[in-house]
């Protein structure tokens, strides 16, 4: 008779996980518990797996949270891009904000310059997409990288302070606001006072992006600097 496991043991192959039940298992991590606070070893009892089986799939958790970030823009449908370059990196930079505005996450982990080294081909079509237009502007090379790099700075920035302040707002940790301020030394912010939130918290982003990148174009040229005379 062969002789039995012990209780609580398991015998034969160690169990298998797919890519996509990991990815999946990370997601409802960070849905639940944060990005930051995701670990290969929550991960794997997440999972139902050993630390060691994950390793066959990532390498660590910034390996994870790019392969999630890959997976999840491969699944955006793609919208047509316009032959009008101004509209198309308009249109490619809007796609980039509400793909991420649900993923605030992500676009922490993508505070980094040179972060396009880290996705796929297939989840870069939104920067391609603006260097496009910036080249068919008549931008160098150097001032097309300008342009992206301006445009993700105020597309981060907006996505970043919005998910944040929902995030305190819900959990009730808000800082007292002062709204009084000393005429004498800030004489249009004392006049703005109360109403500063109900301006702020307004969603300016597409009007913005517009009057930014027509900014950016304007100093776009063979000769002159992105911006600058």
């Amino acid at each position: 008779m062969p002789p039995t496991a012990p209780a609580g043991k398991r015998t034969g192959r160690p169990p298998r996980t797919s890519r996509a039940e990991i990815l999946s298992s990370a997601r409802r991590l960070i849905d639940r518990d944060g990005w930051e606070k995701l670990t290969i070893r929550r991960l794997a009892a997440e999972t139902g797996v050993g630390a060691t089986t994950l390793y066959h799939h990532i390498r660590d958790k910034e390996d994870l949270l790019v392969q999630l970030l890959n997976h999840h823009v491969e699944q955006l449908e793609r919208p047509p891009m316009p032959a009008d370059p101004r509209e198309r990196i308009v249109l490619a930079a809007t796609a980039m904000h509400d793909a991420l505005a649900g993923w605030p996450w992500a676009a922490e982990v993508l505070t980094t310059d040179g972060f396009v080294g880290l996705l796929d081909e297939s989840a870069l079509w939104m920067v391609d997409a603006i260097l496009s237009g910036a080249a068919d502007l008549g931008c160098t090379q150097e001032q097309g990288v300008d342009l992206f790099r301006s445009v993700w700075y105020y597309t981060v920035g907006e996505i970043l302070v919005r998910a944040r302040t929902r995030r305190r707002e819900a959990e009730g940790d808000l800082p007292q606001f002062r709204w009084e301020f000393d005429a004498a030394q800030v004489p249009h912010l004392a006049a703005v006072g109360r109403r500063w939130h109900e301006l702020a918290v307004r969603d300016t982003y597409p009007h913005g992006l517009r009057v930014f990148v027509d900014g950016l174009l304007a100093g776009a040229g063979p000769t002159a600097p992105l911006g600058g005379g």
